[in-house]
């Protein structure tokens, strides 16, 4: 079942704030990207994304790329957002992101790819994306064993900015727009929508 945008994504938005977006959009892009244009809808909300996006990408710099690449990713995929699997998939090749980990985020529990920082970064994503969080002391203590409490407090936040962002877009009926197309190695198909 093919789901459209629950707003309109024309990007006919007046004012200063959507057209600076939607310039930054396309420049950061190289196209004009469906969140950009549904949030385009309320200033406010572009105003306070592009805030957070731009302090997390400035000063969020604790945890190693990989990893929170891999957190990402497996909020996406566990919230089942399309348009962020999609982008995420584009990303992480871009970034030299092992394409076999690439694949196997949506099942990181029976990969043999994942090393024992990259299962605890997992399962938490996983855990904390439930609802209600189930982080576990368990889990925790697997966290402690590799990350400072620096590393630990990023990691919780990059899995509540990806719930944000994926959450926005797949409430908003947001779509993959075909980044991972563009990408050399197929994406999986196995428990990730499309």
């Amino acid at each position: 079942m093919v789901t459209m945008a629950h707003v309109p994504l024309d990007g006919r938005r007046k004012g200063v704030i959507p057209r600076l977006a939607r310039r930054y959009g396309a420049r950061r892009f190289g196209r004009s990207v469906e969140p950009v244009a549904a949030a385009s809808h309320h200033s406010g909300v572009l105003v306070a994304t592009g805030a957070l996006e731009t302090a997390a990408q400035i000063g969020w710099k604790k945890l190693d790329p990989t990893l929170r690449w891999l957190a990402i990713q497996e909020v996406a995929a566990h919230i089942g957002c399309s348009w962020c699997i999609d982008y995420g998939y584009y990303e992480g090749m871009h970034d030299g992101i092992d394409p076999a980990k690439v694949q196997a985020v949506p099942h990181w529990r029976d990969s043999a790819v994942f090393d024992a920082r990259e299962r605890a970064v997992l399962e938490y994503a996983e855990l904390a994306t439930l609802t209600p969080a189930a982080v576990t002391e368990d889990c925790a203590t697997r966290l402690h064993a590799h990350f400072s409490d620096a590393e630990i407090v990023e990691l919780a936040a990059w899995v509540a900015l990806e719930n944000l962002r994926s959450r926005f877009n797949a409430g908003l009926g947001l779509r993959s727009q075909g980044f991972a197309a563009t990408c050399a190695v197929p994406p999986a198909r196995d428990g990730v929508a499309a």
